[in-house]
């Protein structure tokens, strides 16, 4: 494409800059990459940030802040998070890029103990950002006389990140025991703890956290067979989009399973705190459905211009997970000298509300951006030349920085 015109207008000069970037992405981009498995990772990450920012309220009453959910008063609005809860996709991804990563490294004499430590520290380095930052705050909040009922709110919801951490930085760890472990065991794990725990009344409460790792660990033993080449065949695919689906759908209309695949405070059970047989069910669905989409997504992502949107998503994948809540509850504080306004400090108890918050959306996303401008150094040196938080080592894996090899 020709240069632009000197003294064409600035919005012509800026779509150039635009396309041109793009296309050096894209040309610096491996032939060997699988760009499905970043569009994928894109897709999870802005599910979970714009799921968390529709169905999380801050409602200011009486000088504090607690937290409140549209799904609890709008229970229509549950096909929300059939969409907006990605996180088996992040699962699935996650098996496939460290099973990638850890072959490719024993093929290059690579102990163990260093690929679990480049990959430990890419993810625990940003999250101690996050604790040091919201221990500070968090001080300085009580010191200045903020409720310990609204510190506590946004302690907790600034944190909440850190749980999905946790689990993905022990089943990393624990990659070569379980990337050959086939998915059905742990699945057959959550299926006897909710047996126990809602068919037969039986057990301890903490039984239901056995569920945590067996869980999300049907995604990313998924994710490895990918890896493995096991799940290329579209029936296997289908097989698990349709009977996920199936399975989902029979545990809610006729095993009292909630309809909503998020926590919805003050329900008596949540499908993902711990994860129940139905949310189980449905990540097997969302899995079919994503293996189902691999070609379509690569051949999308030949666009020079949806290939730099997801790679900027993946550069700064760590950063937007864990500051999008962040930036949700500094919006929510710095407005609040201008009083209640809708959408941001009200009930979600009905349509205007929802209205308010998409309304809000774009000041989230510039917030958001604040935080990225300051914190996404971290990532960088973390990541050094790999992409998103679940990258694999292998290029043919679909890890690597674009123009970069692994």
């Amino acid at each position: 494409m020709a240069e632009p015109v000197p003294g064409a207008p600035v919005p012509r000069r800026v779509a150039h800059a635009v396309r041109s970037g793009a296309r050096r992405v894209d040309a610096a981009t491996p032939a060997t990459r699988d760009r499905a498995v970043d569009a994928l990772r894109a897709y999870a990450i802005l599910g979970v940030v714009l799921g968390h920012w529709l169905v999380t309220a801050l409602v200011a009453e009486d000088g504090t802040l607690r937290t409140a959910s549209p799904l609890r008063y709008l229970p229509a609005l549950a096909p929300v998070s059939w969409v907006l809860q990605t996180l088996a996709v992040f699962f699935l991804v996650g098996g496939r890029s460290a099973a990638d990563g850890h072959a490719s490294a024993r093929a290059r004499g690579v102990s163990y103990g260093a690929w679990l430590r480049g990959r430990l520290v890419r993810l625990l380095r940003p999250a101690a950002a996050l604790l040091g930052l919201w221990a500070v705050a968090a001080t300085v909040l009580l010191l200045t006389g903020t409720s310990v009922d609204t510190v506590r709110t946004l302690v907790r919801l600034a944190l909440s990140p850190l749980w999905f951490l946790l689990v993905f930085a022990a089943l990393t760890a624990a990659t070569p025991l379980v990337a050959r472990l086939h998915p059905l065991w742990p699945l057959a794990v959550v299926l006897h703890v909710d047996l126990l725990r809602f068919g037969l009344h039986l057990g301890p409460a903490w039984l239901g956290w056995l569920n945590l790792p067996a869980g999300w660990l049907v995604p990313y033993t998924l994710g490895a067979a990918w890896a493995r080449g096991e799940l290329e065949s579209r029936r296997a695919a289908r097989c698990l989009l349709l009977g996920g689906t199936a399975a989902t759908a029979g545990l809610v209309l006729w095993a009292g399973y909630p309809a909503s695949m998020v926590g919805v405070p003050g329900a008596a059970v949540s499908n993902l705190d711990p994860p129940t047989l139905a949310a189980v069910t449905f990540g097997a669905a969302q899995c079919g459905l994503a293996l189902l989409l691999r070609d379509r997504l690569r051949s999308a992502m030949r666009r020079p211009l949806a290939w730099a949107a997801v790679a900027l998503v993946n550069l700064s994948a760590m950063t937007v997970f864990l500051w999008h809540q962040t930036a949700l509850m500094v919006t929510t504080a710095a407005t609040l000298p201008a009083g209640r306004l809708p959408g941001l400090h009200t009930l979600p108890d009905g349509p205007a509300w929802l209205a308010g918050r998409l309304f809000w959306l774009p000041v989230l996303v510039l917030a958001l951006g604040v935080c990225l401008a300051a914190f996404r150094a971290l990532e960088e040196g973390t990541r050094r030349s790999r992409p998103g938080w679940g990258a694999p080592a292998s290029p043919a894996g679909g890890g690597g920085r674009p123009g970069h090899r692994p």
